[in-house]
């Protein structure tokens, strides 16, 4: 939850004090998918079974999007065409650390607020749905210059 928290705070300073930069552009992202991916793993694979059954599907969907964008991403740089993260990815990921501070809480964050994990496993749900979008939004993007790119 921190690194969570500690990533939006620095997006967020970087643009509102005019401090970014290429590797941070660069870093971000990356940062983000390996916060997501080394989670989702974790709950899939705890005692628990946070995650398990069709909610394992909500992951597998995460991270092959996670893994497909970011080689359209590596690919798409090697022609000099560059990728802006869009508003709804950003929200995408909000709703991916959101998901995953729930989960992380457990059943002991249901001893706390009822229904925690539960609730984190329809964010989780709702996270896959705008990721498949997202996805479909990047490779649809990117697919005019792989296609211009082979001619």
């Amino acid at each position: 939850m921190i690194a969570s928290v500690t990533d939006f705070f620095d997006g967020y300073l970087a643009r509102a004090w005019n401090q970014q930069s290429n590797i941070g552009r660069m870093l971000d992202p990356i940062a983000d998918k390996l916060l997501v991916s080394v989670c989702l793993l974790l709950l899939a694979a705890d005692v628990e079974r946070t995650i398990a059954g069709w909610s394992l599907w909500a992951a597998i969907i995460i991270l092959c999007r996670e893994v497909l964008v970011s080689g359209l991403r590596e690919y798409l740089a090697g022609l000099k065409v560059s990728v802006p993260v869009t508003r709804i990815a950003k929200w995408k990921t909000t709703f991916q650390m959101i998901a995953i501070g729930l989960l992380l809480a457990g059943p002991a964050g249901d001893k706390v607020i009822p229904y925690t994990t539960s609730c984190g496993i329809v964010l989780l749900w709702v996270a896959a749905a705008l990721t498949m979008y997202t996805g479909y939004d990047y490779f649809r993007a990117g697919l005019k210059h792989v296609v211009e790119a082979e001619r």
